[in-house]
């Protein structure tokens, strides 16, 4: 007996120590700067979504003065509204956490030759997978999951109502995120079981990038069936068929004693559902584990082709810098999963407003550009560079780190330089390239069209002028802290505050396009602002030595931070 319990410690111990470790690698270890902390990142995350429970949960007070039940319609949509956002919060997650669900070559290599089971790293694998979800919906309902149940008891009926309100929502969140989370390994997995695993590897992050779409435009762009009414039309059931985040509004009124009858097939539907992806998910990944282990370790990984491509600057250092980030951001599944989440959501949030009567008020006239394409003409333009300039600070590896700071010959302003031309090469050229054939076979003007691409060129330069006017580094090729820039931050409020203005400067944009001379002064201010703005970069750039490769100065003593 005491040889059987120390055989179960020791590999309690194991799993405990594998779990922690996986959980941790948010960001691969060997990008963090010396003192980087990935906790410090988690936990800046979490007080997002707490400050987001916090706002979400002031309505509460209101409706439970006079302890009456709130109508079925604003029960339902408060319902769904809280259930919907921990579900695509566990989606999003679990999308961008989704490769850590497999094995990688590292993991075989560094555990294969230790007496670690396969069951044991599975068991390890998987509880890190669901810790990260579980972390953000508990993080989201943290207040909400305390306030809003006692409004969703109001009414159930009984003196016991409050005590079976309280775990039915939190049981409900559990499953509804458990369902995305499980669907999305049950594809991941099917995946990794049909596909050779050099086309797996590259098609996983098309995959993932697809998967996140479509969580997003479900979220945003999802039709609304908040009340009994729409709920038990005929018409509607075969969009409900397809929008799981009803199937488990109906399994919280279940296990809430308040089932309606249009909610009971919603209700049976969510619980088929769960059965289907848990089987789907687990038979998934045992095969995966059981045919994959040895293919990560005698398989190669994805393989670079060599295409013998002149690049339009030839061998400058201009040149190296753009061929080195366009690489980057097409072998890193990392970076490319990043750069699709600022992008995708802001692209979510333009098909959104595109389609709301605030942005279709101006009708497409002959000849002259409508509101919704100059709106979405702006945003483009303005999140593609954005979202550039977050995903610049991760870097790739530390060879390139290094290889780069070895052969630093030049002074700081040649790179500077080149971090702009790779701007221009990434983010404005594809950028009007796309919008040149967003108007192709439109009954629109071509002097207008050609009038309003070059002020989003100019528009473009002056927004990686000044998202660049104090970048003091290589892209991809400088330590990352995790938790140090707030740009993930400032980001948003910013998108979100900053739609009205841009819909208005869109607007104005429209007018200036019918008046040469109002369209001239407007070309010549952007310009004039693009210069100044290039000037004060470039005076800046010449005063400064070194290039930045290490997020803090290295001290004479490193500390291991071993805990």
């Amino acid at each position: 007996m005491p040889v059987f319990n120390q055989h179960w410690q020791h590999l309690l111990f194991q799993l405990r120590v594998l779990y922690r470790v996986f959980f941790m690698r948010v960001v691969d270890l060997e990008l963090l700067a010396q003192d980087g902390d990935t906790s410090r990142l988690m936990g800046q995350f979490a007080s997002v979504f707490v400050t987001i429970s916090f706002f979400c949960s002031f309505p509460v007070p209101v409706l439970l003065v006079g302890r009456t039940p709130i109508p079925p319609h604003l029960s339902y949509m408060f319902q769904h509204f809280l259930i919907e956002t921990s579900m695509t919060i566990a989606g999003i997650i679990a999308v961008l956490s989704c490769d850590s669900a497999f094995p990688d070559r590292r993991d075989m290599l560094v555990l294969g030759p230790l007496p670690v089971r396969s069951s044991t790293l599975f068991f390890s694998k998987l509880a890190a997978v669901f810790a990260g979800p579980i972390f953000a919906m508990a993080s989201f309902n943290l207040c909400t999951g305390f306030s809003w149940p006692m409004v969703f008891a109001v009414g159930a009926g009984g003196s016991y109502s409050l005590l079976r309100s309280f775990p039915a929502y939190w049981l409900t969140i559990l499953l509804a995120g458990s369902f995305f989370v499980l669907g999305i390994l049950a594809i991941q997995g099917l995946a990794a079981n049909l596909l050779p695993r050099q086309i797996f590897l590259r098609f996983s992050a098309v995959l993932q990038a697809a998967l996140l779409c479509i969580l997003l435009s479900s979220y945003f762009l999802g039709p609304s069936f908040n009340s009994p009414e729409a709920l038990a039309a005929s018409q509607n059931q075969h969009e409900l068929a397809w929008l799981p985040a009803y199937w488990f509004l109906g399994l919280f009124n279940q296990l809430n004693g308040t089932l309606r009858p249009e909610l009971v097939p919603l209700a049976h539907r969510a619980w088929a559902a769960l059965d289907i992806v848990a089987l789907a998910s687990v038979a998934a990944l045992l095969l995966s584990y059981f045919r994959t282990l040895r293919r990560v370790v005698e398989q190669p990984e994805i393989i670079p082709v060599v295409r013998n491509v002149s690049f339009p600057f030839g061998s400058s250092l201009s040149a190296v810098i753009t061929l080195f980030s366009l690489r980057t951001l097409m072998r890193s599944r990392l970076h490319r999963m990043i750069l699709s989440v600022y992008i995708g959501i802001g692209l979510t949030i333009i098909f959104g407003f595109i389609h709301t009567r605030f942005a279709r008020q101006n009708a497409d006239a002959s000849g002259t550009l409508s509101l919704t394409y100059l709106l979405a003409s702006i945003l483009i333009i303005s999140l593609s560079i954005f979202a550039l300039r977050i995903v610049v600070g991760i870097p790739i590896s530390l060879r390139a780190n290094w290889i780069f700071r070895l052969t630093q010959v030049r002074p700081f302003w040649h790179y500077h330089r080149a971090v702009r031309v790779s701007f221009f090469a990434i983010c404005i050229v594809p950028s009007l390239v796309f919008l040149s054939v967003a108007v192709f076979k439109r009954n629109y003007s071509t002097h207008a069209v050609m009038a309003h691409l070059a002020l989003m060129a100019l528009l473009g330069a002056l927004i990686i002028e000044l998202c660049l006017f104090a970048f003091r580094k290589i892209s991809f090729a400088c330590s990352y802290m995790p938790g140090k820039a707030n740009l993930h931050f400032v980001f948003w409020p910013t998108l979100f505050g900053s739609i009205q203005w841009i819909r208005d400067a869109a607007s104005f944009e429209g007018r200036t396009l019918d008046h040469p001379g109002t369209f001239a002064r407007l070309f010549l201010a952007l310009a004039v602002a693009g210069l100044i703005t290039h000037w004060v970069a470039n005076y800046r750039a010449y005063r400064v030595s070194e290039l930045v490769f290490e997020e803090e100065d290295m001290e004479g003593m490193v500390t291991l931070n071993l805990r």
